[in-house]
């Protein structure tokens, strides 16, 4: 890959041609809000749709993770239309999660406690009804609890289980408003061959997968 230069947010950014646009803006020091986005995996799970810019001349605003970097593009970080794309699937989100922020295990440590503030968006949407989950917590293992009414659905627990460690227990089970992340066969994370594993809880951006120790 040759080098280019690029621009975000009137800032001239060195990169390589082929590169996805969001691993590079995030480098560069840009706030750009993101979940599901992994660096190096391809193709990018492109689930959360948060992670929106403006590129000069493209019609519409785009995905980052799915952008590829070419010479010369200038990037906007911030517009009317990227914020209320932002704003609208950062609700969306929000509408189908439960907001128990006091006694969950990722408080002050949550994407999207820093993707409100950031954006100065409300955690709780205004214009969307809740639908809260109320789903079973697995506290079945004594140093691992997965509580998946706090899950926002990002995949990295699913990627590091099976393609870093290769246990193959986590999948996306179900469709629809009703996915879940669940182990393979349904059975509790203790009933699992993870030999002590705890990557998935290390990977969570919002402490669905928490250590309990």
């Amino acid at each position: 890959m040759s080098e280019v230069t690029i621009i975000i947010d009137g800032k001239e950014v060195q990169a390589q041609k082929g590169q996805r646009l969001l691993q590079v803006a995030l480098k560069a020091g840009a706030d750009i809000p993101n979940l599901c986005y992994l660096p190096g995996v391809e193709p990018p799970q492109n689930g959360c749709r948060l992670c929106w810019v403006e590129v000069e001349g493209l019609k519409k605003p785009v995905t980052s993770c799915t952008q590829v970097i070419e010479e010369g593009m200038v990037v906007h970080t911030r517009t009317p239309a990227v914020d209320r794309l932002v704003r609208s699937g950062f609700e969306m989100l929000m509408s189908v999660h439960r907001l128990d922020c006091k006694v969950c295990p990722g408080n002050r440590r949550c994407a999207l406690q820093d993707i409100a503030k950031s954006r100065k968006i409300p955690l709780k949407p205004k214009r969307l009804n809740k639908i809260e989950p109320d789903l079973p917590i697995d506290e079945s293992r004594p140093d691992l609890g997965f509580n998946p009414n706090h899950c926002v659905l990002c995949g990295h627990c699913v990627y590091v289980c099976n393609n870093e460690v290769k246990k193959k227990i986590l999948d996306f089970s179900q469709r629809g408003l009703a996915t879940v992340i669940s182990t393979f066969d349904g059975r509790p994370l203790a009933d699992q061959e993870c030999d002590g594993c705890t990557r998935c809880a290390e990977v969570c951006p919002v402490g669905a997968i928490y250590l309990r120790q």
